[in-house]
């Protein structure tokens, strides 16, 4: 093991990076894809009193809902709260292409019965593992029919407050319902960790908006909009915008686009295939490590892990985009930001590059299309008390190998796990590893 982490952290350099117990719920036979839960209905109740169950799933984008069909199957009691696939259907631009090859955009079932694959056949959509992308309604109609089969009891409440309780943890509720569990797991994706550079979130909400909150571009049409960002979200909402005849600038401190690498369609030969495997989050031999091997990724030290997270699969959009934004989207390419203010009705942006040459810019509106960054202390549902009692990485959860916390019971899955898990935990690929984890973990210890 010791050999195996040292070759994986000459990976990372070579390429510059540095116990009272609540009481248990009836069980019974689960049946996958059954309509109706197997064990009796209360104990799906609204949490509109003190209910309590094994484990609650906080969040039911790909990892939440994934994970419920997981526990089902090994009649765990679970419950489920959040609205199904939010992310995907209220905040991605309509229209958008997703960056991951359909092979890599599954939810994940125990016995792999319910794919995209599977979906798009039933429903009649054009669908290939490799060479077509995966539009972003057919995944977010797909999520939602997972749901449906897997997780019917999803509640869509939101959480309020998460406290340690007897043992457990006590869950509160927008409508102040309450809910007690032994476990807890928090998939809640990106939804509390968009990034907006120091330069710019000082901008008015009138003028600035994260590309997390353009699900719909309507409000943009007609407008001359800055677009900051180099990687999938800028360069779709760059490409959308202007296809739909808004006047978009794209301003990016990359001195080239990166655009993910197409795979030549039919048989690769041995070698091709040896030097440049498929993954699960694109083609290469890192990304092959990071995918297969995510808990030795673990045991890396913690800087060259959070510098591989970073820095590895860095800005960059899918394949589809270059024809829709190399010589029709304007743009200033290897500009930072250097000032950004309100002049009149629109928004003055100063831009600078390396070499002195000064850029001014004048827009409408700002998108910062500039990622998220995993910070425990955006969750509004913890308090200090839950906060102290977190060991962290950058503000990120440092997990077991389980994805369990400091906190014994509370597990974090998706982004919030990828400092401990590495790359593939950005992605919706990264929910089968991990979900099949926790489950064996939380039914050994059952």
């Amino acid at each position: 093991m010791e050999q195996q982490a040292k070759a994986f952290a000459l990976v990372g350099e070579s390429s510059g990076l540095v116990k009272s117990q609540t009481p248990s719920l009836r069980q019974s036979k689960v049946i996958i894809g059954e309509t109706k839960p197997s064990w009796k209905p209360d104990d799906y109740g609204e949490p509109d009193m003190i209910s309590s169950t094994e484990v609650a799933i906080i969040g039911a984008g790909p990892y939440g809902l994934s994970l419920a069909a997981h526990l089902r199957s090994a009649a765990i009691p679970f419950r489920i709260f959040g609205s199904p696939m939010e992310s995907w259907r209220k905040h991605m631009p309509k229209g958008m292409l997703l960056k991951s090859d359909g092979f890599a955009s599954n939810l994940s079932d125990p016995e792999s019965s319910f794919t995209l694959e599977h979906f798009c056949a039933q429903e009649g959509i054009e669908y290939h593992a490799t060479d077509m992308p995966v539009r972003l309604e057919a995944f977010a109609a797909y999520g939602l029919a997972f749901q449906r089969r897997f997780a019917p009891e999803l509640n869509e409440k939101r959480l309020t407050s998460l406290e340690c309780w007897r043992g457990g943890f006590r869950l509160t509720f927008q409508d102040s319902g309450e809910l007690t569990a032994r476990n807890v797991a928090l998939a809640v994706g990106i939804s509390h960790f968009p990034y907006v550079p120091p330069e710019m979130e000082n901008l008015p909400a009138k003028f600035l908006t994260h590309s997390f909150a353009c699900g719909d571009p309507e409000p943009f049409l007609g407008s001359r909009v800055a677009v900051v960002g180099g990687g999938a979200s800028a360069l779709d909402l760059a490409a959308l915008l202007h296809e739909r005849g808004a006047s978009v600038h794209l301003i990016t401190r990359q001195k080239g686009l990166v655009f993910q690498r197409r795979l030549a369609p039919g048989r690769r030969s041995l070698w091709k295939r040896m030097r440049q495997p498929s993954t699960g989050i694109g083609p290469g031999l890192k990304s092959l490590l990071y995918v297969e091997y995510p808990n030795l990724f673990r045991h890396l030290p913690a800087n060259v892990r959070v510098s591989i997270v970073r820095k590895h699969l860095g800005p960059a959009a899918g394949w589809p985009m270059r024809d829709r934004v190399l010589g029709r989207v304007p743009m200033s390419l290897g500009f930072r930001i250097e000032r950004a203010e309100i002049a009149g009705e629109q928004v003055h942006l100063r831009l600078s590059s390396q070499d002195g040459t000064v850029e001014e810019h004048f827009a409408d509106h700002v998108i910062s299309a500039t990622g998220y960054k995993v910070d425990l202390r955006r969750l509004p549902f913890f308090g200090r008390e839950m906060l102290s009692r977190i060991r962290h990485i950058e503000n990120a959860p440092r997990l077991s190998a389980n994805f369990e916390s400091s906190i014994p019971g509370l597990f974090f899955l998706g982004l919030a796990s990828a400092n401990s898990f590495g790359p593939m935990m950005r992605f919706a690929y990264g929910a089968d590893y991990t979900v099949r984890k926790i489950t064996k973990h939380l039914a050994r210890r059952r």
